[in-house]
Formats: structure tokens, sequence, C-alpha cells
């Protein structure tokens, strides 16, 4: 969560001359609410199981035409996720330090987990989805401390 994923994810595909998928972007587009709406309206059962058609759809489009996918932070969090991302490489974790991601997600109101301790609730989502995160990225690029351009470059890098 706030690793840059939209803004890198973006990037770099300008870059390639690629579409760019994000998928909370895709579950606002298919249902016409907000993710808080969703997590409000259906709770986190509801919003995981768009989260999962999301992905899927953005990632069989790849056989279509060539995407950068940005899957949201606890897609890894669902096993069936983690399998679908294994066949489809290169998966990059844009890994951010808890307190980098707390500055970037601010107040964190349109983040239903952050809740009223945006950093602790980041050190303790970190703990719990860093197991997944190694299990499925075959690169990881370090964010902190650096702009969107350099990560862009770095991703590009450790993925040949």
């Amino acid at each position: 969560m706030a690793s840059g994923k939209t803004t890198v994810g973006r990037q770099l595909a300008a870059r390639l001359g690629w579409e760019f998928l994000d998928s909370d972007e895709q579950v606002e587009a298919r249902t016409g609410r907000t993710v808080a709406q969703i997590w409000r309206d259906e709770g986190e059962g509801g919003f995981r199981r768009l989260e999962r058609e999301a992905l899927e759809e953005a990632l069989a489009s790849t056989a279509v035409r060539p995407a950068v996918v940005a899957a949201a932070g606890g897609t890894v969090l669902d096993p069936a996720n983690r399998e679908v991302l294994r066949r489809h490489p290169p998966v990059v974790w844009l890994r951010a330090r808890p307190a980098t991601s707390a500055l970037r997600a601010g107040t964190g109101d349109s983040r239903p987990l952050l809740g009223a301790d945006p950093l602790g609730a980041l050190v303790r989502l970190y703990a719990e989805r860093r197991p997944f995160f190694e299990e499925v990225a075959g690169a990881v690029v370090d964010v902190d401390d650096i702009p969107p351009d350099e990560v862009v470059a770095r991703v590009l890098e450790a993925v040949g």
C-alpha cells in the first residue's frame, strides 16, 4: 500500500507502449463505487472477491495485448491469487518501508485498513504480507527515497 504501484505502473506502461491496468481502478469502474464504499457496504470479503475477479481479468488480457498490471497489496493474501501471479511473470514487488508508505498514504481516509493509526497498521500489514510478496515476486525494487522515474528504471533493469 502506497508503494507507488499506480504512479510507477503508469510510467512503466507509457515507456513500454503497453496498456496499464490497476486492480483498484478496475474494481471501481466495474462497480461504480470507491474501494472505501465497497468495504463499507460489503466488507473485506466482498472487496477481495471483486479484487480477485479484476486480477484474473487483467492478467488474462495480457495474453491478447501486453499490459502492466498494478495489483493491490492485499491481493497476495489469497492463495489462488498468488498462484495466478506465479503463472504470469514477471512479478515485481515495489517494496516500501512502512514509514514511507505511511507518509505517502497520509491520513488514510480512502484506505479502509489504515484506521486511526496508519503507521501501526502498515507495520502490521507489512509483517503479514511480506512472506506472500516474497513467494510471488521474481524481482524486488526498493522504492524508499527515490523518484518514480528511477523506480521505473530499476524495474526495467530487474526484469531485463
